[in-house]
């Protein structure tokens, strides 16, 4: 039975769908303005795997997650390149599709932007003020009076009376209270607006998500995700507003992935990612460097809710471990058979995904079947062993294109490898070893590793 750490109760809980047989997922999205970070691919890569899990354990899931298209940055940032917004927002949501795609990452049952909900901002802010949660201030913003709101803070645990006193005092403003946050901004010169009850302008953030969630999965939903910097204001503010509008609990189960902190390798100090401390990482970045099952892979090793370390180092180990898995099923003619979960990995698999999708215990079930399978070269295993990984969105390429990568023409050949390696065997055979041993070092030198088995040496790229 699957259980899932729920921020909002703070404990692991039994997983149980509004609907029998059916979830209802709705994950914030990306704001559309530049390329997408490791943070954005850690979203996109631990709800991927939420999302796998759900339909492998034979539910119906409907997994939402929006694309915001609309705000301050995207307008900043179109000004500075002289285009216009849609330009702008098209141009970065190809360039996140193929960052997520090429992540393994499935393509969401449905992909709402900002701008296609207007209407139903609109209806959910005259709804709040109709039940006096929101009120429309002199310089004709539209805001959400946090006081109304009883249940304000019950995400994140912060007291109202804390984060008011924390908050920056502004001048000359029009909110009643410092803690208010605005549904609805008044148009100003040269931005783009839309028709309102209370002249042009367009929405705040907060807003844009109660709206299509509402509109896709309907007032009360099974999940709701997102990074760990989202929890507040971001979900905290959903909360008040999709309940102080629907007068009912919005979502059941709220998940949160934890942040990406660099390490860095000569120091071994971790620091968070950010813009302003010059650590900040791109995914075309980093697939430049590496390759992107590689990073899937060092995405999943972690738990989702734990902090995930980034560092080359790491995403080397990420690489060998990977390759060790590719290796135990080179050479092996699959076959094509459903998965046994009376087997003890798989069933350890199970447990361990059902244990709030706990990927490194997961991961240490075929770590513990690839040693079955070196051992045996049984095709059952090796088919097993392909197909819990595919779960993850793992294992389901041919293992020589991953183990051999592309190399270019001054880089030694596949060919040339088996060479070497019959020439070490020989060498071997006839107890020359210090020949075998200088054979060995050759090709470490190259980056290639050898290992030999039972059923004889193989080799993989370091």
């Amino acid at each position: 039975m699957l259980k899932i750490y729920n921020t909002l109760t703070r404990e692991k809980q039994l997983f149980t769908p509004i609907v029998a047989g059916k979830v209802s997922m709705y994950v914030c999205g990306m704001t559309v303005y530049d390329f997408c970070h490791l943070g954005h691919a850690r979203v996109m890569v631990v709800f991927d795997m939420v999302n796998r899990w759900l339909r492998a354990s034979g539910l119906d899931v409907t997994y939402v997650r929006n694309i915001t298209d609309i705000d301050d940055k995207i307008i900043k940032r179109a000004n500075e390149n002289k285009e216009t917004i849609g330009e702008l927002t098209q141009r970065f949501i190809i360039a996140m599709d193929e960052d997520s795609a090429a992540l393994g990452v499935l393509r969401p049952d449905i992909e709402p932007r900002a701008t296609t909900h207007i209407q139903g901002m609109l209806d959910m802010i005259s709804t709040l003020i109709d039940k006096g949660h929101a009120y429309h201030a002199a310089n004709g913003d539209v805001f959400y009076a946090v006081s109304s709101f009883a249940g304000y803070g019950k995400l994140s645990g912060k007291s109202v009376e804390d984060l008011r006193a924390g908050e920056r005092v502004e001048v000359d403003t029009f909110k009643k209270d410092p803690m208010d946050f605005v549904l609805w901004k008044s148009a100003k010169p040269e931005e783009p607006s839309w028709d309102s009850p209370w002249g042009k302008g367009r929405p705040g953030w907060h807003i844009e998500c109660s709206a299509m969630s509402a509109c896709h999965l309907g007032k009360h939903f099974d999940i709701h995700g997102g990074g760990q910097d989202l929890q507040f204001p971001h979900h905290e503010n959903e909360i008040a507003q999709s309940e102080g509008a629907h007068d009912c609990d919005m979502v059941n189960y709220w998940m949160h992935n934890g942040f990406v902190r660099v390490v860095n390798d000569k120091d071994g100090q971790e620091e968070k990612m950010s813009k302003s401390l010059g650590n900040f990482f791109t995914i075309r970045d980093v697939l430049k460097e590496y390759d992107a099952e590689v990073v899937r892979f060092f995405i999943l090793r972690a738990h989702y809710r734990s902090p995930l370390n980034y560092s080359a180092q790491h995403l080397d180990d990420a690489k060998q471990a990977l390759a060790r898995l590719y290796t135990a099923l080179r050479g092996l003619a699959l076959m094509d058979i459903a998965i046994d979960w009376q087997h003890p990995a798989a069933s350890k698999f199970k447990a361990a995904m059902d244990d709030d999708f706990n990927t490194p215990e997961a991961m240490a079930a075929l770590f513990e079947l690839v040693n079955e399978v070196n051992k045996t070269r049984d095709l059952g295993q090796a088919t097993l062993l392909k197909s819990l990984a595919g779960i993850l969105g793992l294992l389901q390429r041919n293992p020589e294109t991953f183990l051999q990568g592309d190399r270019s023409d001054g880089d030694i050949t596949a060919e040339q490898i088996e060479n070497m390696i019959v020439q070490r065997n020989e060498a071997k055979q006839n107890k020359n070893y210090a020949v075998a041993d200088e054979l060995r070092k050759r090709l470490q030198a190259q980056g290639i590793l050898l290992e030999d088995t039972p059923q004889g040496t193989i080799w993989r790229k370091a």
